[in-house]
């Protein structure tokens, strides 16, 4: 369809997602459902940096909304956590050609992500995510300096642990977590964990 500019702006949100391994889950609205990538070390707003990005299957609209943990033994069992959400934009005229093209450049209105990015294949369904040089490039490393939730505020162990995850699955958790600050150094609070924390998986 070429453009898949309507009036109502596109989601995209990106999911920190420790299961059998850890990875990010960065996933754009397009006609109906969101393309998802899992991007194994997360986006990197320094254009010098080309971070794997390896292809899925499409995930309906409402996922976006999912934190909280997957049961073991179901597919992808873990912990998820809603890293960052927004907006974004195409750049290209035709986002199914690009597609098919292996090429698609678009614009991020997130809360952490910011700026013109580009997706671009490699071979198969493997893409690598870039950002382009703008003013929100930079070398900050955001999975380590903004680890938390733009949701919940938790981390990702704050998230297993108001879930009622397993004891397997909250040291997983926990060790996908970066380390945290020395003591005195600024940080944002952590809530206390709540009953109702845990979200309803979508079906």
């Amino acid at each position: 369809m070429p453009g898949s500019r309507g009036a109502r702006p596109l989601a995209f949100v990106v999911q920190k997602h420790r299961a059998g391994h850890l990875h990010y889950d960065f996933r754009l609205e397009h006609e109906g459902v969101m393309l998802s990538w899992a991007v194994p070390k997360g986006p990197a707003p320094d254009p010098s940096v080309k971070r794997l990005a390896m292809q899925t299957e499409p995930h309906p609209l409402d996922y976006n909304l999912f934190e909280g943990v997957i049961p073991e033994g179901e597919y992808g069992g873990g912990t998820v956590m809603i890293w960052d959400r927004g907006t974004w934009k195409p750049e290209s005229d035709d986002v199914d050609r690009a597609l098919a093209r292996g090429d698609l450049k678009f614009r991020l209105h997130g809360k952490k992500l910011h700026g013109s990015w580009v997706l671009v294949r490699t071979r198969d369904r493997t893409w690598l995510l870039i950002k382009h040089r703008d003013e929100f490039a930079s070398t900050e490393d955001l999975t380590v300096t903004k680890p938390l939730s733009v949701v919940s505020r938790r981390t990702l162990a704050g998230i297993a642990r108001a879930a009622g995850a397993s004891a397997r699955q909250l040291e997983q958790a926990a060790g996908a977590d970066p380390p945290r600050p020395a003591r005195g150094a600024a940080t944002a609070a952590e809530p206390a964990p709540s009953r109702l924390a845990r979200a309803a998986r979508p079906r």
